[in-house]
């Protein structure tokens, strides 16, 4: 199982707690009010500002603490507002900017979960995931570990939660302006082997299950079907297809009469209650009616409320420890928010903070990275990261294309573009040419496509879409 998760997936079987103030947990409430759920977000957010390090920082090596931006978001707190002892100069937007931004992060040996992670957390810091830097862009990160031979997977196939991330990170993550960023084919590709992953009991786990008869037939957890969930509709699904109503399904058949909380691998814990209930608001299903809603009046966000000390605002991880849990608290809070698995980043109340911020222009002589689909109207999307070295504060879509023949990861994505030079219009990619109504067109950052010229200005951080067709 790829970092992102195994992480957290060893936070769940250890059940590590850490050292907080002595509090007392409230008694769950049938169907938490939302008076209830307006004071667990404020304990949350508060007890989440006591984990940041004196330097700004939630992340570094190990087990660290970014996935603490997703929860601020949802909750409603923007990260440039959270500093260590009000110095703003160490706000954690900006030290996590320059986390990520560091030459040598992830690390030597980076899988995709670590940028998908990185992806889903900038965008919750109000830090535009495809502009971190001039040579950081989390989105072309992703696309480079598309599996070619298996489209719609990214990283190896066999560590199915990569793929999920993607989705997550690829449909989540929007722009500035709240647009979808990648194209929906691309998303298409992804919602297919999600779906091809769903187990017979309308759950998924951890594992790859398409072609396994016996894999599809084992039981599914609750943590990965939230998760999937979230993918299915962050990517487009709607609640109503039949797959999410299947999963939802799944979901209702492990909840706990009593508690409200689903029956986890590893028994009712906040963690995988946080990620299922995360599945449902990602698709906008309210946990506390329905089906979610008990016999005995429980719903799932009274267990996690149940979970939290209060006043001091951390989750615990099991229901009988004593002290709170980092990972728990995270996990919980951005449920009982209402969060998915990121957030569109609040605007900052602190002086001088904007709502984003982002790398404006290539810098000269700087290597940068790129995301481009090239889809020939055949169904046969091709997705990479382009790399190149700009000479200025922009580049051309015919200097990217160029680039793309001979610097793509993976390889493959471009292997002839006509015109090979100049600024005039394009009219073959890859051995296609235009034909009567049929052209080349262009889209960067989910804008209408426009036909394609070698002469397109593309910006530091576009994710630029090729498409054949009328």
């Amino acid at each position: 199982m790829a970092r992102t998760l195994t992480s957290r997936r060893t936070t769940l079987i250890a059940g590590v707690a850490i050292t907080s103030l002595v509090l007392t947990a409230s008694p769950a409430a049938a169907t938490a009010t939302p008076a209830q759920i307006a004071t667990s977000k404020a304990n949350g957010v508060v007890y989440l500002k006591s984990l940041q390090a004196a330097n700004g920082s939630y992340a570094g090596s190990g087990l660290s603490n970014e996935w603490v931006f997703s929860a601020f978001a949802a909750a409603g707190t923007a990260a440039a507002d959270v500093s260590p002892g009000g110095d703003t100069t160490k706000n954690a937007r900006k030290v996590y900017r320059t986390h990520l931004s560091a030459a040598g992060w992830p690390s030597g040996s980076p899988v995709v979960t670590d940028y998908e992670r990185g992806a889903l957390n900038a965008y919750a810091a109000g830090i535009d995931p495809a502009r971190v830097s001039a040579s950081r862009n989390l989105i072309a990160d992703i696309y480079g570990y598309w599996q070619t031979a298996e489209a719609g997977y990214f990283g190896p196939s066999a560590n199915y939660n990569g793929t999920v991330f993607a989705a997550l990170a690829l449909g989540g993550a929007k722009t500035q302006t709240g647009a979808q960023r990648v194209p929906q084919a691309l998303l298409d590709k992804v919602i297919t082997r999600v779906r091809a992953n769903q187990h017979n009991d309308g759950g998924w786990n951890y594992s790859k299950a398409e072609g396994n008869p016996s894999q599809l037939a084992a039981a599914s957890d609750i943590d990965m079907t939230g998760a999937s969930m979230a993918a299915l509709c962050v990517s487009g699904v709607p609640a109503t297809d039949p797959d999410i109503v299947q999963a939802k399904a799944f979901l209702k058949s492990k909840l706990v009469v009593g508690s409200g909380a689903f029956n986890a691998m590893f028994g009712a814990n906040t963690n995988s209650n946080g990620w299922a209930v995360s599945g449902l608001n990602a698709c906008g299903i309210n946990p506390q009616t329905g089906d979610f809603l008990t016999a005995a009046g429980k719903t799932p966000l009274d267990f996690l409320i149940a979970q939290q000390f209060n006043p001091g605002g951390g989750f615990k991880y099991l229901p009988g420890d004593t002290a709170p849990n980092a990972y728990a608290s995270i996990d919980g809070l951005r449920a009982v928010a209402g969060g998915g698995f990121t957030a569109a980043p609040p605007t900052p109340v602190t002086a001088g903070e904007a709502k984003w911020v982002a790398q404006s222009g290539f810098t000269a002589g700087t290597a940068a990275r790129l995301a481009l689909t090239v889809d020939d109207g055949t169904g046969a999307v091709k997705v990479c990261s382009v790399t190149l070295t700009p000479t200025g504060t922009t580049t051309t879509l015919g200097d990217v294309l160029t680039a793309a023949t001979g610097a793509a990861t993976p390889s493959g994505c471009v292997t002839s573009v006509t015109p090979s030079s100049g600024t005039g219009t394009i009219t073959a990619v890859n051995g296609k040419a235009n034909s009567g109504g049929s052209t080349w067109k262009v889209s960067v950052d989910g804008s209408a496509f426009a036909p394609a010229a070698r002469s397109k200005v593309i910006n530091v951080g576009d994710t630029i879409a090729l498409k054949y067709g009328s």
